[in-house]
């Protein structure tokens, strides 16, 4: 048989395979018309945005629903997305959402959301702690459960690869009070867990519960959000005029716990202190700080220091100095000053404070504020010969110790509108008793020279009294030392000497 014939004979076959494989072809193009119009037209019927509720829904353990779309294409528009709950979200509302969803993840069998963007999200939180044998509240679930779309060859996971929040605004009431946060920007992206994200934040005003740091301006956060969990990798913000915090920490909605560390430097002392006692100590704060949540509310810790700082004004200083007559205690430079610190249900505790002015004083102990209630135990030393012009204070009151000072006890009470301490006292009665230690002799001539002026024995209890007298305006000299208002107790009468 020649090739031609064979030719020939082989022509109809290789024209069917042809045939069917351009029919396999169509068929193909059709099916994927088809396809992507029945998937177009799932996306832009009710069953897409019922899908996309629900599962935005349950991501948030509430009860939400998104507005009518608007579809151009596969790019999607719509007003709004509200909803509520009774866990720690309690309502929600985003408004002008936009997205556009990438078909190739059908394949995995997920609606991938792409370019999300939303013009303004503004988020109401509950986070005070429930009362005891209150059922736990789902929050922020770790993977919503699966939700099933109208058909079954249809997807019914959703992912979101990102998300860009133009302004977010936040409302939470704490234990201690509502926090209020406004003007942030927030972009949002996907990481290797399909329900794991991270987060930055720009910009923002934070207005805190707590009366140590009322409100801040956020500068940058960074966090990421794991198995239910937001994790702060770091954040900084400003804080009154010129105070930086550098800070991270975690939040677990769902268990109501949090914590949080950081470092808060460039604050003036007077913008913590009230304006009266702002004129009296002035310097430049840093404290280190942590923050966590107790199962009796939240517990703030931390050491702060003060640079250049100086004390002004106070009546202890003002009466040092007058009685040491030199007004280095007036205006007293602070060569060390720093504290340990616990802030705990409105409750201040000073812990390991030192004030010290090189040479001259230095103060040590503890300090308890509890509301405006003062409580201290201190040790107050003093350079020898501060206070040699009070009989008796510095070898009844005061002695000897380390740094080369003369050391004394010190309590602190009262009130800040009202401190009081219990040094004037002590002082008054060491000057009262070393008066009449170191007179007697001298007293009875006095007393003598005075009889045989006035030739009346009597004189003798006249005497006796202006000695009283004068000890008397002593005392009531030295109560204002520290600023005490508490008279001391009464001196009782010296009964005259026989003769």
């Amino acid at each position: 048989m020649s090739r031609r014939s064979k030719r020939r004979r082989g022509t109809p076959a290789s024209g069917w395979l042809g045939r069917i494989a351009v029919a396999m072809l169509v068929a193909g193009v059709l099916a994927a018309a088809l396809g992507y119009a029945s998937l177009k037209t799932y996306l832009h019927g009710e069953g897409f945005r019922r899908l996309l509720s629900a599962k935005v829904s349950a991501a948030l353990a509430m009860t939400g629903e998104f507005g009518p779309f608007n579809w151009d294409g596969l790019v999607v528009h719509t007003d709004s997305f509200e909803a509520s709950g009774s866990g720690v979200i309690g309502s929600l509302r985003a408004d002008r959402l936009h997205t556009e969803v990438n078909l190739a993840g059908v394949r995995r069998g997920v609606w991938d959301l792409e370019a999300a963007s939303v013009n303004r999200l503004e988020i109401s939180l509950d986070a005070r702690t429930r009362p005891a044998g209150s059922p736990p509240v789902a929050a922020f679930p770790a993977e919503a459960p699966a939700t099933a779309a109208t058909h079954d060859w249809l997807p019914s996971q959703v992912e979101i690869s990102g998300l860009d929040l133009r302004e977010l605004l936040v409302k939470a009431v704490l234990d201690d009070g509502e926090l209020f946060a406004h003007g942030m920007r927030m972009r949002v992206e996907r990481t290797g867990d399909a329900h794991a994200y991270r987060a930055e934040i720009d910009g923002g005003h934070v207005r805190l519960p707590w009366p140590l740091l009322p409100a801040v301006d956020l500068d940058r956060l960074r966090m990421r959000y794991q198995n239910g969990g937001f994790f702060v990798t770091t954040a900084t913000a400003a804080v009154f005029k010129q105070g930086r915090i550098e800070a991270g920490g975690e939040w677990n909605p769902s268990q109501h716990q949090y914590a949080a560390e950081g470092n808060v430097r460039g604050i003036q002392c007077g913008e913590l202190l009230s304006s009266d006692w702002a004129k009296r100590l002035t310097g430049d704060l840093a404290s280190s700080f942590v923050i966590e949540r107790r199962s009796n509310g939240p517990l703030a810790t931390g050491t702060l220091t003060i640079k250049n700082g100086v004390l002004t004004a106070l009546p202890m200083l003002d009466s040092l100095a007058a009685y040491a007559d030199t007004r280095r205690f007036r205006v007293l430079p602070l060569s060390e000053a720093r504290a340990d610190w616990r802030w705990q249900n409105g409750e201040i505790a000073l812990t390991h404070l030192l004030l010290s002015s090189e040479s001259l004083v230095r103060l040590e102990g503890s300090l308890t504020l509890r509301g405006r209630a003062l409580d201290g135990v201190l040790r107050l030393g003093l350079a020898p010969g501060t206070l040699a012009a009070i009989p008796g204070a510095e070898t009844v009151v005061f002695h000897p110790g380390e740094r080369g000072l003369l050391w004394s006890p010190l309590r602190i009470s009262g009130t800040l509108d009202d401190p009081r301490e219990d040094l004037s006292e002590r002082l008054a009665a060491a000057a009262h008793s070393r008066m009449f230690d170191v007179i007697p002799e001298t007293g009875e001539k006095v007393l003598k020279f005075t009889r045989s002026i006035l030739g009346d024995s009597g004189t003798i209890g006249k005497g006796v009294e202006v000695i009283d007298s004068a000890a008397d305006t002593l005392i009531g000299g030295l109560n204002g030392l520290l600023g005490g208002s508490t008279p001391p107790p009464p001196v009782p009468p010296v009964p005259p000497r026989s003769k």
